[in-house]
């Protein structure tokens, strides 16, 4: 069974691999696990994954995290940099939004102004990074989506006392954070980072089951079947290298068997499925 964690993840966030961990371990080769070694997660997401590798295998060398999220790797490099100012900020929007939880329109109110801050990208990065956590815990099932103008457009949750400041949290995560490099560009600028032992964890937004199902709207851009063609090639290219690599993604064929996406473009590796809640996620 996989430990119990002290530092998770300090957002929800669509996709979380923390149900797969134990596949994920057992994919992990044996001699990797034995040594010290780089960890890369070019789209890091959430974390489940990176804090769960920080606290079961300590001894790694390095950690390189990447996302094209800027809004994300902002909070990261926050909490890493000036945890104390966010949670500051934080446990002051949280008592505030608590003394409205009976009186909804205001509460509503607060809510779309603090959205109409975060939109304008007029504040300070401590402050943005407030923002980006205090949505995540207020907004309609945690659900981080933006449209083309990168502007985030998802509603008020329902949720009457959410937890918006998790100090201890924030303080644990702030600690595992200080082996780690922190990047917001393409995932294949990752591969200047790589050493003789790496790992990398590939965890893509992931290609809708579905013409009405697409929740990859992290970023502004699209990561459409283009770019999950270019991601498949980065893979091919890092494996002739000798470096080690593991990824996830929705399986296609789970929802339409003469689907072959993804065994066509990852044909020349091991591809096992495995179940997660609400999709069939891949892991090759």
């Amino acid at each position: 069974m996989i430990e119990i964690m002290r530092a998770r993840s300090f957002v929800k966030w669509a996709g979380g691999k923390a149900q797969l961990l134990n596949e994920i371990d057992n994919a992990i080769p044996d001699h990797i696990k034995q040594h010290k070694f780089t960890y890369i997660e070019p789209f890091v997401g959430g974390g489940a994954v990176l804090f769960w590798i920080l606290q079961k295998y300590p001894h790694i060398k390095q950690a390189v995290i990447n996302d094209i999220n800027t809004d994300l790797t902002n909070s990261y490099q926050t909490i890493k940099e000036k945890v104390e100012e966010l949670i500051s900020i934080l446990q002051e929007w949280e008592k505030e939004y608590h003394s409205l939880k009976d009186k909804l329109e205001a509460k509503k109110e607060y809510y779309y102004s603090k959205r109409k801050q975060f939109n304008s990208r007029t504040s300070d990065k401590t402050t943005h990074a407030a923002l980006f956590i205090f949505l995540n815990r207020t907004c309609f099932n945690g659900l981080y989506r933006v449209n083309r103008k990168n502007e985030f457009n998802v509603p008020i949750g329902s949720y009457k006392t959410p937890m918006i400041c998790d100090e201890d949290n924030l303080r644990a995560v702030n600690q595992i954070l200080q082996k780690v490099t922190i990047l917001n560009g393409d995932f294949e600028e990752t591969l200047k980072y790589a050493e003789q032992e790496t790992l990398f964890y590939f965890d893509p937004p992931y290609k809708p089951l579905t013409k009405t199902s697409n929740f990859n709207s992290y970023a502004k851009d699209e990561f459409d079947d283009n770019e999950q063609t270019r991601l498949a090639n980065f893979c091919k290219k890092i494996d002739l290298l000798g470096f080690h690599w593991i990824l996830s993604n929705s399986d296609v064929k789970g929802k339409n068997p003469n689907d072959n996406f993804f065994d066509e473009l990852y044909r020349d590796f091991n591809i096992k499925r495995v179940m997660a809640r609400r999709n069939i996620k891949l892991v090759a």
